[in-house]
């Protein structure tokens, strides 16, 4: 691994934010922006922050992220979430690491998987795929998992054996378990 000392370059900013706020950034070496694959026209990346470090890495595309996590030869559950007819999340979910890639394909974000949250948590998927199915302090829950043949309440068995269908809406969800023989 390379290590470089730099700088951070402090700015006010400009417009109408208040005087007591500055913008940050940093400098970054041209030899490790091109390794990494970022060009004029893929350039977005990826931002974490885990209390002490930041890490930039690029952002993958949907088929991007498959094919990566295919060569490490991860558990992934691909998850195509529909309103109607319409496609309108894809959603790739790895177990091995708690991580997951999304694309909408509608810009209607009371249709999409996240809303209007472009960054979510697994978290956030593992909410998702609970609001996709019946609540757990439902009364007769106990039945309703047998009569769906789940042994417990577990959202991801849950949404696949009812396709995350719910009585309130039109929205469900296709999945499909990864193999990579």
């Amino acid at each position: 691994m390379e290590k470089r000392i730099g700088n951070v370059i402090i700015q006010a900013p400009g417009g109408t934010a208040s005087k007591s706020s500055s913008t940050y950034k940093v400098s970054l070496p041209t030899a490790w922006i091109r390794e990494m694959g970022i060009t004029e026209d893929d350039r977005q990346i990826e931002l974490s922050f885990d209390g002490t470090a930041i890490t930039i890495s690029k952002k993958l595309s949907l088929d991007e992220y498959i094919e990566a996590r295919k060569k490490e030869d991860h558990r992934l559950y691909l998850f195509d979430y529909y309103n109607g007819q319409t496609l309108c999340t894809k959603i790739a979910a790895d177990y091995s690491d708690c991580t997951l890639c999304f694309e909408n394909f509608v810009s209607n974000f009371l249709h999409t998987a996240f809303g209007n949250n472009m960054s979510p948590t697994w978290e956030d998927f593992q909410k998702f795929l609970e609001d996709r199915c019946i609540p757990r302090s439902r009364a007769g829950l106990r039945e309703y998992l047998e009569t769906i043949g789940a042994e417990k309440y577990e959202p991801l068995d849950i949404v696949h054996k009812t396709k995350g269908r719910m009585a309130e809406d039109e929205q469900w969800i296709h999945l499909e378990v990864m193999t990579w023989q």
